[in-house]
């Protein structure tokens, strides 16, 4: 194979310039002299056909204008791991290490200080002190020479490798198996082969707690086979990927507490009950998944679902939700607390914001925090007595009755509004006068009749004044001497509501 080209070439990832690929053929070209590479880039727009030149198919590709021929020596293979480091660092032996003040060098951004730096060695040793190390965009494409990360980085805990040249999980499993106390990975941005079959095994990730594999192209099923090297693993990212169908993670991700699957293509909302044992699931992003709604058909209204038991915090933001039953299952979690549901069609069918707000709280009774904003006790109280208010009549033409011997609602109102008994019983049912449907908050709509009787005078005609809700009992009297001059002692005051018993 000529120059510039390894051996392994094919299926390798590559970098030209700022664009990166995946070789997809090595050889000639008809018509042409000497070796090519063609590639298919992650940017369909850097390419310029399939994979065919002149009526011949020499590779293909996803997109029709996603591939293209460059000579081998224009493509960057990469480096290994640890010579990435060093150059990160300042470490590597063509680079001048940077000198402080007294005994200190700094290594990239880091300052450390030591005492008798006489060699390269002595200063490759203070890798030993590096617990954080980041190599993102570092052409990173394989592990190196065996077991020397372990000699140089014993310590590290906290690697990110995003966006690098890595071709395939094995390689990120030969640079782990090397970090034993490897505790957050990211490795995102690599688009790599993954294992397919059910005998993969690996030791590698003992203390793995975070793992981040967002843009990688991996499926949930390569998750379920990799994730047995994962025992210990609570933070898993995998967004936008090639996850479009889930299956039941049997025996693994057990002690998973957040799963972020946003921006893969789940569209079946029924696809999360086969997530919905994981028994330490806290948090769930589902952002732009394209699912349409939510159900959850083990428990009936007014109970708790057996699914996701622990999930305190879910985000199904950006999707096609569009009927308010989603919203009205999303009460039967027994956990849930904060709720991210922004960017889908049923908040369309409300116009007002803060009617919409209130319709989600009084829905849902336990959250706490909706779209990043803390519910207090005295909105979440007014939400659900406007939530009482706004459908009482169609509670009352459902069947319901302030006696609790004739309140029998229909089962479609039930089915639409399943807190409604609930907050009746917590609140009371709605009096009649407040049965008056969605008004504005005009002026007009929040005054009270006063009406004025005097009892010696029994043949007067009663006197009417229009006053505000918020009017304290003081001042009514103060103005019932201004026009009876009556003292406030002598006044007989009563409030008779439109309740009807």
């Amino acid at each position: 194979m000529a120059a510039g080209a390894p051996p392994d070439a094919l299926g390798r990832r590559l970098s030209c310039g700022t664009d990166y690929g995946t070789v997809r053929y090595v050889g000639s070209v008809s018509g042409t002299t000497g070796i090519w590479l063609g590639v298919e880039w992650d940017d369909p727009q850097r390419g310029k056909h399939d994979g065919s030149y002149e009526g011949t198919q020499y590779f293909k590709c996803r997109h029709p204008k996603g591939g293209s021929f460059i000579r081998p020596n224009k493509a960057n293979f990469g480096v290994d791991f640890l010579t990435a480091v060093k150059d990160r660092y300042g470490l590597n032996d063509k680079q001048d290490v940077q000198y402080g003040t007294g005994n200190t060098v700094v290594f990239g951004t880091k300052t450390v200080e030591f005492v008798g730096m006489d060699s390269v060695a002595e200063q490759q040793r203070q890798l030993n002190k590096l617990v954080d190390i980041s190599v993102r965009e570092c052409a990173v494409s394989h592990a190196g020479q065996e077991e020397e990360i372990s000699r140089t980085c014993a310590n590290m805990r906290h690697i990110n490798l995003s966006k690098n040249l890595i071709s395939s999980w094995e390689i990120i499993i030969a640079i782990a198996s090397q970090v034993q106390n490897l505790e957050t990975l990211n490795v995102s941005e690599n688009k790599m082969r993954f294992p397919s079959t059910s005998t993969f095994t690996s030791s590698a990730f003992p203390n793995l707690k975070i793992l981040a594999l967002n843009q990688t192209e991996i499926t949930w099923t390569e998750v379920l086979l990799c994730a047995q090297g994962w025992p210990v693993l609570e933070e898993l990212y995998l967004s936008s990927n090639n996850i479009t169908v889930l299956e039941r993670p049997d025996n693994v991700l057990q002690t998973l507490k957040l799963l972020d699957l946003s921006d893969n293509q789940l569209l079946d909302g029924n696809q999360l009950h086969l997530i919905a044992q994981l028994p330490r699931l806290e948090q769930l992003i589902l952002r732009n998944t394209g699912i349409s709604s939510i159900r959850f058909p083990d428990a009936e209204f007014g109970c708790k679902t057996k699914m996701f038991p622990l999930l305190k915090r879910l985000a199904i933001n950006d999707n096609k939700i569009s009927q308010w039953s989603s919203i009205n299952e999303l009460d039967k979690l027994p956990s849930l607390r904060a709720l991210q549901c922004n960017n889908n069609p049923f908040m369309d069918t409300e116009k007002n914001p803060e009617t919409l707000i209130q319709l989600i709280i009084a829905k849902i009774s336990q959250l706490e925090v909706l779209n990043n904003c803390e519910i207090l006790p005295a909105e979440r109280r007014g939400a659900e007595l406007d939530y009482r208010k706004i459908f009482g009549k169609d509670w009352l033409e459902a069947g319901g009755h302030w006696n609790p011997e004739k309140n029998k609602p229909s089962e479609e109102f039930l089915a639409a509004h399943p807190r409604y008994p609930t907050l009746c019983l917590k609140y009371g049912a709605p009096e009649e006068g407040e049965l008056k449907g969605r008004q504005p908050l005009t002026l007009k709509n929040q005054l009270l009749t006063l009406t004025i009787k005097c009892p010696e005078k029994p043949e007067q005609k009663p006197v009417e004044k229009k006053l505000p809700e918020s009017m304290t009992i003081q001042k009514v009297k103060g103005l019932l001497y201004r026009l009876l001059k009556i003292p406030g002692s002598e006044l007989k005051l009563s409030y008779e509501s439109s309740k009807v018993s």
